[in-house]
């Protein structure tokens, strides 16, 4: 769950793309993009056993789910208007659509990371205090970063105690085979297969920031406005997916399992350590808890600090965010990133 780098280019090309206003025209079909996690499997499920057809076709459109391998470049493509909807974190959300201009809403909260995503040593050191001085491989930007550096806050180091070495989350378990990488912080289930090299220990995870790294399915908010359908269509299908996980349905554990590239017994071990919002009520009230926009402040200070929120941003409130109620963090003249529990909602009331 990951980084990225803007360059004026891109920015002026995202400019353009939102004052011609693309997004906002009535249409009938969208495209949405995910990419490899154990909380996001269910969006290769939702394509390849016809659930996401079925609801589409209630609604008379038609939904592309695209896998996309590289995690960054699916949330610039998205960001790019390549995509109506994408798999991102609420860091991220914050930091390349919103930061960069394009008004997005979490449509579904699907969960928080609860130990999928962590911090693993090599040799000798076995605890978090023992990477002091050591090259830190990670994504860079990404949430990853920020669960690094509320690790090391939360053992009285600083960022500059260690050294970022960014590498792509494609290359993040070759790159820790390496005998010159001793420190690694990425995600399930790229984590497990850097935690079960020997010699290897994993010393903090997200279980110890609850609730700080959550994954969100992600739309254009200017499209849903124009386009309600898309919204209860998506969020249809996933809880559709949901009852069918609560449930234990090992056909659709085991698809999302061979998805991932594990078996049934390793992806039920990434959700072990993935908080999943399987009942759409519970969702709902993780979104509306005043909670919520505490932990959005976090993140918009470390984005801040880090330089993600734009080279015009002269503080943590530069982009602002919408919350239930009418709550809003930020600058209340750029709201980019909104809340939004309704469709949700809809789902939990069984009224889709």
């Amino acid at each position: 769950m990951p980084g990225h780098f803007w360059n004026k280019l891109s920015l002026l090309v995202l400019a353009l793309l939102c004052s011609f206003n693309v997004y906002a025209a009535p249409k009938d079909h969208f495209k949405v993009a995910w990419s490899i996690y154990a909380g996001w499997m269910p969006w290769d499920y939702a394509a390849s056993s016809g659930i996401m057809k079925k609801w589409a076709d209630k609604y008379g459109i038609k939904v592309e789910i695209v896998q996309i391998n590289d995690y960054v470049e699916s949330i610039n493509q998205y960001t790019a208007g390549a995509f109506d909807g994408c798999v991102m974190t609420n860091m991220d959300a914050l930091t390349i659509p919103a930061a960069g201009g394009v008004d997005s809403t979490a449509l579904i909260v699907g969960d928080f990371s609860n130990g999928n995503d962590g911090i693993v040593l090599k040799g000798k050191a076995k605890k978090l205090a023992d990477i002091k001085g050591q090259k830190v491989n990670l994504v860079e930007l990404s949430v990853s970063h920020y669960l690094l550096a509320r690790g090391l806050e939360k053992v009285g180091l600083k960022e500059k105690a260690i050294t970022v070495v960014n590498t792509s989350d494609a290359d993040m378990v070759a790159t820790f085979g390496s005998s010159a990488v001793t420190a690694a912080v990425t995600w399930n289930p790229l984590l497990a297969e850097i935690a079960a090299q020997p010699n290897t220990s994993k010393v903090f995870d997200s279980s110890e920031i609850p609730g700080e790294i959550i994954d969100l399915m992600v739309v254009n908010t200017e499209t849903l406005k124009a386009n309600p359908t898309f919204g209860k269509a998506l969020v249809g299908a996933w809880y559709e997916i949901m009852a069918l996980m609560q449930q234990g349905d090992t056909t659709a554990l085991t698809a999302m399992a061979k998805a991932a590239a594990t078996d049934l017994a390793g992806y039920q071990a990434q959700l072990a350590t993935t908080k999943m919002f399987y009942n759409p009520a519970d969702a709902v009230a993780f979104t509306d808890s005043a909670d919520l926009p505490k932990t959005m402040r976090l993140v918009s200070q470390f984005s801040f600090d880090h330089g993600l929120l734009g080279s015009g941003a002269k503080s943590a409130d530069a982009v602002g965010m919408a919350f239930t109620g009418g709550k809003l963090t930020g600058t209340k003249t750029n709201v980019k990133l909104r809340f939004d529990s309704s469709y949700m909602k809809l789902a939990a009331d069984g009224k889709l």
